[in-house]
């Protein structure tokens, strides 16, 4: 069992020994740090910070920890209760708040969970400050609140709405067209809030929503990451029901992943490559994916004649990317979308709306619209951390001996090869070194993954 302190947040399973967990211990002790870091950032009277979770068993009892920790500082809360990471996000600006708290590990198994902590513009904190509140936790002086200077608690379940009404007032997101279109759609919440978020903004829409694993019990039906293989049901359920396609979502809705109408995953590659081009058609710019994202959005944004800049991974690094480039679309190859137009924030809820809008636009199946693009395959594998592999040797030892290629040292490494490229790091939110490669065929792809594992573990075993 595993506690992984990094910039996306404090991330763990639950139970078990304090400190090697996410126990409650461990949910007061990062909260209260967080508490002590948001009152140096902004020196005033009073303290605000939202708070929400997704559907997580655990997440109404690491809710409650957190908030009346930042209420023992004298912090007031705004309790959103269940809902989206994006949401909590949009609730941080609307309230005019001082930082924000959303309690879940994404795309993890259920017995995970996590603080993901947000900022003052409702986005997630940089290296340096992440790092302030991990030393503040190690070696800090909490200081908690006289009786008479204790923080309140408001609850404000009206966020998801909101946010959903910020969506559909976007200039991009023709609500006309797409009620016009008739859509029937089959949503794959996971039994987490993409079950209430997505059936809502589906109904705002005019959007026939089947529902699939939408109740919020948190008790994930399949393994809760968006890939093609957790998404056997959604796929069949597309067929048997003729929609026109279908909505697959992580538990805190910032990944979309689609399947089209015939049953066929539409690759979450894709998902940003789309609505990309979606937005650069309406308003031409620049872009921005992650190191690891796919090759493909380089290629839609060089056809709008616009810019194309990789950063490192992770939304905080994106975020910063799109802003000193001025993006006007961004975000990662794992299905996050990030439109600055609403917020800075990978976004499942208005990818959805401009993927409906592209549609009606269109006038095209989703199949149909998946052949536009360049056809690119990539592999996704892992290799389990153990405490005596040393990451940073491993990948000194192959930027040595792969020097001729075009190497990137960003984050992680990547190498490009004439035909294919393969990205190697060491995960923010599990214990494992990612290998993601791409190339022009499955195949190809997957071996190239599969030799640099094995690459990796001789460097391992020797």
């Amino acid at each position: 069992m595993t506690l992984i302190k990094s910039i996306s947040g404090i991330r763990g399973t639950i139970g078990g020994i304090q400190g090697d967990n996410l126990t409650p211990i461990d949910a007061v002790k990062y909260a209260a740090s967080y508490g002590s870091w948001v009152r140096k950032q902004r020196h005033k009277d009073k303290y605000l910070v939202v708070v929400g979770r997704d559907a997580r068993i655990s997440g109404e009892m690491i809710q409650q920890l957190v908030m009346n920790t930042l209420v023992g500082m004298g912090i007031h809360v705004v309790d959103v209760g269940l809902s989206t990471t994006p949401t909590v996000e949009m609730a941080v600006t609307l309230e005019r708040a001082d930082g924000g708290i959303i309690l879940t590990a994404s795309h993890n198994q259920m017995q995970w969970n996590a603080l993901k902590l947000l900022d003052h513009n409702g986005e997630f904190l940089n290296a340096n400050a992440g790092q302030q509140i991990l030393d503040i936790a190690e070696n800090g002086t909490i200081d908690f609140a006289k009786i008479d200077s204790l923080g309140k608690i408001t609850k404000n379940e009206t966020y998801i709405d909101l946010h959903i009404e910020e969506i559909l007032n976007l200039s991009l997101v023709n609500v006309k067209a797409i009620k016009e279109s008739n859509f029937k759609v089959v949503v794959d919440g996971v039994n987490s809030t993409g079950g209430i978020a997505v059936p809502l903004l589906l109904e705002s829409l005019g959007v026939h929503a089947i529902k699939l694993f939408c109740e919020p019990t948190g008790h994930f039906p399949h393994n809760p990451e968006p890939l093609k293989e957790n998404l056997t049901d959604l796929m069949e359920k597309v067929v048997s029901e003729k929609a026109d396609f279908g909505i697959a979502v992580d538990p805190d809705v910032d990944r979309l992943a689609f399947v089209d109408e015939k049953g066929e995953i539409f690759g979450e590659e894709y998902t940003l490559v789309a609505i990309a081009d979606f937005v650069l058609k309406n308003t031409p710019g620049n872009t921005v994916s992650n190191m690891s994202s796919s090759r493909a959005l380089k290629d839609i944004t060089q056809r709008y004649n616009g810019n194309y800049t990789a950063s490192a991974v992770g939304e905080v690094n994106v975020v910063s990317k799109m802003k000193e480039t001025n993006a006007v679309i961004g975000g990662e190859g794992n299905g996050g979308i990030i439109y600055p137009e609403l917020h800075y924030g990978r976004d499942s809820l208005v990818g959805i709306a401009l993927f409906l809008s592209f549609l009606s636009d269109e006038y095209i199946k989703v199949s149909e619209l998946r052949k536009k693009y360049p056809s690119y395959f990539m592999s996704k594998k892992k290799i389990q951390l153990t405490p005596q592999i040393d990451v940073d040797v491993i990948l000194k030892k192959l930027q040595d001996k792969y020097a001729a290629e075009e190497i990137n040292t960003l984050d992680g490494i990547k190498i490009d090869f004439a035909e294919n490229w393969v990205h190697l790091r060491k995960s923010n939110t599990e214990p494992i070194i990612r290998v993601y490669t791409e190339a022009k065929s499955q195949e190809n792809a997957d071996t190239l993954a599969d030799r640099f594992i094995t690459e990796i573990n001789k460097i391992v075993e020797s």
